[in-house]
């Protein structure tokens, strides 16, 4: 499991929230198999006619050097997908199954969440009931060989280890670890089973009413996954809830409607979606659950919550259901069918845009053919200065929409939430910022919690870790860490992000012990999103 970056203002948006929306915002009305094999003969690298195939028969025959026909190939393909819309795609039969991955909402594997560190798997935790624990091994655990290939140390992308972990379900993999305590590795035949790639990173009551519910995708068993969440959270006493929808790219749009069914009554729409091959289609609620209904909702939302998180929201705010708190949402109202081709691989293909209740699209604009400036919008967002003042944002008038209850709302570019809260840059400063760089606040962490592990498993929940860790004084012990590492103490810095800096390295242990119901108990405590929504639901009480 890869650590999960906090953005901040005083750089560009981080790669790995790119990469994250470009990997999630694809949804399919119809992600059928049936469906894809009826429709594989209406692409041209399945007829033998026409100007690409000629072409590439010309070379394949003609060409003066010998040259690969079926690369050349899968280039036109990737270029013609290019000149449409940004969200059309091209899947090679080699990664068919990795990408398909977070849609279905499992693969096979030997089960355990993990961090890279110094060229070295280290095991966080094991999932429950799943092969690695069966097995034996346990958090803390550094991956050491592979079928006796040494992998510990060495120049390796951590990609090729995990593929070397995952296989078959029913095959076996042999892992040698190293233990603290133990001199020698301890070897571990593993049998590969389904994992669940689950879609629920926290779920636990934030106060006494409220319910805090974070969801990080939208795959074939969120709705699922979400409704036991809250069902377990009602069990305890919650009679109001906060979904955090931030950095959640997306997903299938199944799990978007469940989702907005648990909180709209039976005839509310929900979305529609239209393209210039197909009708308008409807989706309506059925009123899943009178409970749900009935409860104060507040939903969170940045500017990488995209595609079926921005259905979602689009529902609760043109219903009037809930309020929706946060920053501008990413825009992507774009809807994707994937047709798999004979080869194994598949496109993933723009059919229609959704539109909210009150009809608005929320697509931001685009150019055929230069998706660089499609995704580079997000960095011009911040140049003008939107993710700190809401003025800054500009919205068309054409493009003014009102829900039933007057609110006016607009279309054009993501969903505008209802109370705005800009990026908290009152926990910044140069030291902050020099340790966050250089990854001290989360090696520290995790060393402490790797060399503090069986005492701190011992402590029952994210409020007794917090405890702990503030009688250990773990600021201190941070700042001495950083002054090794040759970082000056600042005070006049450490006045202005000391606080910050204490949450988050207390958040990051108790991640390493409790996995992400560790984490975000702790981190929302200065969340100010969390804050804001926590407000909004005590003023309707």
């Amino acid at each position: 499991m890869m650590e999960k970056k906090n953005w901040k203002p005083d750089a560009l948006i981080p790669l790995t929230i790119l990469l994250a929306i470009l990997s999630g915002i694809f949804i399919g009305v119809n992600y059928n198999k049936k469906i894809n094999r009826q429709n594989r003969g209406m692409f041209f690298f399945s007829q033998p006619t026409g100007k690409t195939n000629q072409i590439l028969e010309f070379i394949n025959k003609s060409y003066v050097d010998s040259i690969l026909v079926d690369l050349l190939e899968e280039d036109a393909i990737k270029g013609i997908l290019r000149s449409l819309d940004p969200h059309s795609q091209y899947i090679p039969a080699a990664n068919f199954s990795a990408v398909n991955e977070s849609l279905e909402g499992n693969f096979s594997g030997i089960g355990i969440q993990y961090n890279m560190l110094n060229d070295t798997i280290v095991v966080v935790s094991t999932i429950a009931e799943g092969p690695s624990k069966k097995a034996g091994i346990l958090a803390g655990d550094r991956i050491v060989m592979v079928e006796d290939m040494t992998v510990a140390g060495v120049k390796m992308p951590s990609d090729d280890i995990v593929n070397m972990l995952k296989g078959v379900i029913g095959s076996h993999v042999k892992v040698s670890v190293h233990r603290r305590g133990n001199a020698e590795l301890i070897d571990f035949t593993i049998t590969r089973d389904r994992i669940p790639i689950n879609s629920i990173d926290a779920a636990y009551m934030i106060t006494p009413e409220t319910g805090y519910i974070k969801v990080n995708r939208f795959s074939r068993t969120t709705y699922q996954e979400f409704f036991e969440a809250a069902e377990k959270l009602r069990a305890e006493g919650m009679t109001n809830i906060m979904i955090d929808l931030r950095n959640n790219p997306g997903g299938i749009i199944d799990g978007a409607i469940k989702m907005s069914e648990l909180f709209l009554p039976a005839g509310k729409l929900i979305v529609y979606t239209q393209g210039a091959k197909r009708g308008r289609i409807n989706y309506y609620s059925a009123g899943r659950n009178n409970v749900y209904n009935n409860m104060e909702l507040v939903l969170l939302i940045d500017e990488t919550s995209a595609s079926a998180s921005e259905i979602v929201a689009g529902a609760v705010q043109d219903n009037d259901r809930g309020t929706i708190i946060g920053r501008r949402s990413f825009g992507k109202g774009l809807v994707q069918e994937q047709y798999e081709l004979f080869d194994g691989s598949a496109i993933r293909l723009t059919v229609a845009r959704y539109y909210t209740p009150t009809g608005r699209s929320i697509q931001k604009p685009y150019e055929l053919n230069n998706n660089g400036d499609y995704y580079n919008e997000l960095n011009v967002r911040i140049e003008l200065g939107e993710m700190l003042e809401a003025e800054n944002i500009r919205f068309n008038d054409s493009l003014k929409y009102v829900t039933p209850a007057g609110k006016v709302v607009y279309g054009g570019g993501g969903i505008m939430p209802d109370i705005f809260v800009p990026v908290d840059t009152t926990g910044t400063s140069n030291y902050y910022r020099t340790v966050m760089r250089r990854g001290m606040l989360y090696r520290f962490s995790f060393d402490y919690a790797d060399k503090n592990r069986k005492i701190l498993s011992e402590i029952p929940d994210y409020k007794s870790i917090q405890t702990f860790l503030k009688q250990k004084n773990i600021l201190s012990e941070f700042i001495a860490y950083a002054e090794k590492q040759g970082v000056t103490k600042n005070d006049k810095d450490l006045n202005a992000s000391g606080k910050h800096m204490e949450n988050l390295v207390m958040a990051y242990i108790a991640r390493n012990i409790l996995d992400e119901n560790g984490f975000y108990p702790i981190y929302n405590q200065m969340d100010m999103i969390v804050q804001k929504g926590l407000q909004a639901l005590t003023s309707y009480n």
